[in-house]
């Protein structure tokens, strides 16, 4: 039991609307206001990527509301989801919008609270561990290391569209950073694959493809940036994907395959 009044936690209050991260997966990584706001909630308006076992520590009585988007499936609109928090709020109710990851990292939270803020209702944005920090740690691989990288680049492996992301200066992208984080780039791997070795990236440069991360069924498939796209057919969503030599560490720091909790890796090329 969280001793709210002890650690100073904010009261979330009706008609207020708290949009929170949940993490990537395992719900240790929940943080104690995400924790907080489970056991305040009048209704939880939840993703599709967040784990059930969370969903159950959701205050008694507490309305649980899917709206989980899915791409390729019929999923409720951004504007639809808006209204709805918009209108749950409106009535009274202490609305939790439960996002897996971060609500702000590639999590659409920036637009609901946009949203929000027009419509005048009240809101909080309460981080969680997005999976290019929470899933590479599963995996054994650092985002940093002295000896290999001192900046990182996240991008979406997909436009708003569903297409590989428009407007982007790729000779940039692959020359910016010594790591790069892909989002939701499964779909997309090979054409992106083949625009950053055109922007000046390594064929044999390592590459790590993370499925499911932080969960039970995580999977993790090592390769290089010539291969991964044959390598990580079939590789099941949500992935994430990391390019660069901090990969290469995984090698002395799978710590989760130490406790024999993870499948065994694929050669890797």
């Amino acid at each position: 039991m969280i001793d709210s009044a002890l650690l100073g936690l904010p009261d979330f209050e009706g008609g207020h609307v708290w949009l929170v991260g949940a993490g990537p997966g395992d719900p240790g990584l929940l943080s104690v206001l995400a924790l907080h706001a489970l056991a305040s909630a009048d209704v939880v308006v939840y993703d599709a990527l967040v784990d059930p076992r969370i969903l159950h520590l959701a205050r008694p009585g507490a309305v649980l509301d899917f709206a989980g988007k899915r791409g390729g499936r019929p999923s409720p609109t951004q504007p639809d989801i808006s209204a709805r928090l918009i209108g749950l709020a409106r009535d009274g109710n202490r609305v939790l919008r439960l996002k897996g990851g971060d609500p702000c990292v590639f999590g659409r939270g920036g637009e609901e609270a946009l949203a929000l803020a027009a419509a005048g209702v009240s809101f909080r944005i309460v981080p969680g561990i997005t999976a290019g920090i929470g899933g590479l740690a599963y995996a054994g691989i650092p985002l940093t290391h002295r000896d290999t990288n001192s900046a990182v680049t996240f991008l979406t492996g997909h436009d708003s569209d569903g297409a590989v992301p428009g407007g982007l200066d790729w000779r940039a992208i692959a020359q910016g950073a010594p790591v790069l984080v892909l989002y939701m780039a499964s779909r997309h791997l090979p054409s992106i694959a083949e625009r950053l070795m055109w922007g000046g990236r390594r064929s044999e440069e390592p590459v790590a493809v993370i499925s499911k991360a932080t969960t039970a069924a995580q999977r993790v498939v090592l390769s290089t940036l010539g291969q991964v796209a044959s390598a990580a057919a079939g590789i099941e969503a949500p992935s994430i994907v990391v390019i660069g030599e901090v990969v290469r560490f995984r090698a002395e720091l799978d710590w989760l395959g130490a406790l024999g909790t993870r499948k065994v890796d694929p050669p890797a090329g």
